[in-house]
């Protein structure tokens, strides 16, 4: 399976997760210019910012690893974006990371407040 397809294939399956944990979507794949989230959420009143990484096994680190400190730094820049494009700087925020082992849902970790 293609990267880009296998990757998209994880996401759906986050996305599914947190809408059965009750988190309500707000949008997927949330673009500018310097970067993308993978999801967006709202867990009651916290807007919640998700990066998902998928593998298909744990032969090059746990997909979790994956998001090092650049990343978080750029996932912050887009986050600050969209809170002030939608008028939402003074609203409860966190970032959460999603990791999807294998194609299906049947290994997924789920870390809130990642950074």
């Amino acid at each position: 399976m293609q990267k880009n397809i296998f990757g998209k294939k994880g996401e759906i399956i986050a996305t599914n997760y947190l809408k059965n944990k009750g988190y309500t979507i707000i949008c997927n794949n949330y673009k500018t210019p310097i970067g993308e989230i993978d999801i967006i959420a709202k867990d009651k009143n916290t807007i919640v910012f998700v990066e998902v990484k998928t593998r298909t096994s744990r032969a090059f680190g746990d997909p979790l690893e994956a998001v090092n400190a650049h990343k978080q730094m750029k996932i912050r820049q887009v986050a600050t974006m969209y809170l002030k494009q939608f008028g939402k700087l003074n609203t409860s925020c966190r970032f959460d990371v999603i990791g999807v082992l294998g194609d299906t849902d049947e290994e997924i970790r789920h870390i809130q407040n990642a950074f």
